[in-house]
């Protein structure tokens, strides 16, 4: 692992697979490390023949935490959507700015970019700010910013709302206990692998603050629907079909406003990413990567 300056924002990174070969980013959601990107889940990628980058994004794991900004005023950001006030440490345009600049200090010109939940609203503006820097957008377990569709709320997802934890065995089971409702039911939970990850997570870099100032720059973005149906970039939508959290409507919403994009339903898989779907999902990436570089060959 490594680290780079990007204009005052430090951004820890991992790489895999061949430097030279066509470039694939992974963006991770909302209080993620880059780690929930698993090891073997890139090597597959980078198997593919791709040079794979995972990174922090800003606020969370090694990268820069926005310490100074202090707890975001959540009805600001709601106003902020509205264009009415700017009540944001930061936005997802910031985040999506952070990608390019990892980019540019790799010095990469144009990338395949593939961001799941807030990652993918990253990968999405990405694609709309500077086209011509992206091969080729993977958008999974996100949305658009559609105004017309809904979003659960906690306690229809059954999740009780209480303060986080502080103390690290208490919070490693808050989190498996969230970790396990947002997880899809056509596949075994994996308790015991999910339970190192979270514990891993909370020894590299526990820090829940950024998470809310993170949630701040999701409320905050305005939609992105109209801006996403002028689109011209080869895309792929990948949902589940038992996401409580960003339910598959919103998936179908994403892959029907691009143009031409294709969507990728997966039985059973929630807001989670279960091992046993990786082959499916590693080949339908490596598919959508070939087609969209012989388009520009």
């Amino acid at each position: 692992m490594a680290d780079m300056d990007i204009k005052g924002v430090r951004i820890e990174y991992d790489t895999f697979g061949k430097r030279g070969s066509s470039t694939l980013l992974l963006i991770m959601g909302l209080g993620g490390q880059m780690i929930y990107w698993d090891e073997d889940f890139c090597a597959q990628l980078a198997g593919t023949g791709h040079y794979v980058i995972r990174f922090d994004n800003r606020d969370v794991g090694l990268s820069t935490h926005f310490v100074h900004a202090g707890v975001p005023d959540m009805a600001g950001a709601m106003e902020a959507r509205k264009g009415e006030s700017k009540g944001i440490p930061y936005s997802l345009e910031d985040m999506a700015d952070d990608a390019f600049g990892l980019l540019d200090a790799l010095q990469i010109d144009r990338a395949h970019v593939f961001g799941t939940s807030m990652g993918g609203m990253i990968a999405q503006i990405m694609a709309l700010s500077r086209p011509s820097r992206l091969l080729s957008l993977i958008s999974m377990s996100s949305s658009t910013g559609n105004p017309g569709l809904s979003f659960p709320k906690p306690e229809e997802m059954g999740i009780t709302v209480e303060p986080e934890p502080l103390e690290r065995e208490a919070n490693i089971d808050f989190t498996v206990r969230g970790l396990r409702m947002l997880a899809g039911r056509g596949f075994p939970f994996d308790e015991e692998g999910v339970r190192i990850l979270v514990a891993r997570a909370y020894d590299r870099a526990f820090y829940p603050e950024g998470r809310w100032r993170q949630l701040a720059a999701v409320i905050a973005s305005p939609s992105r629907k109209q801006a996403l149906a002028s689109l011209n970039l080869p895309t792929l939508v990948i949902h589940g079909d038992d996401d409580v959290l960003v339910p598959l409507i919103h998936g179908r919403d994403t892959a029907e406003t691009i143009p031409d994009a294709e969507l990728l339903v997966i039985q059973g898989m929630g807001h989670d990413l279960p091992r046993q779907v990786w082959p499916r999902i590693v080949a339908a990436v490596a598919a959508h990567m070939a087609k969209a570089e012989h388009r520009y060959s």
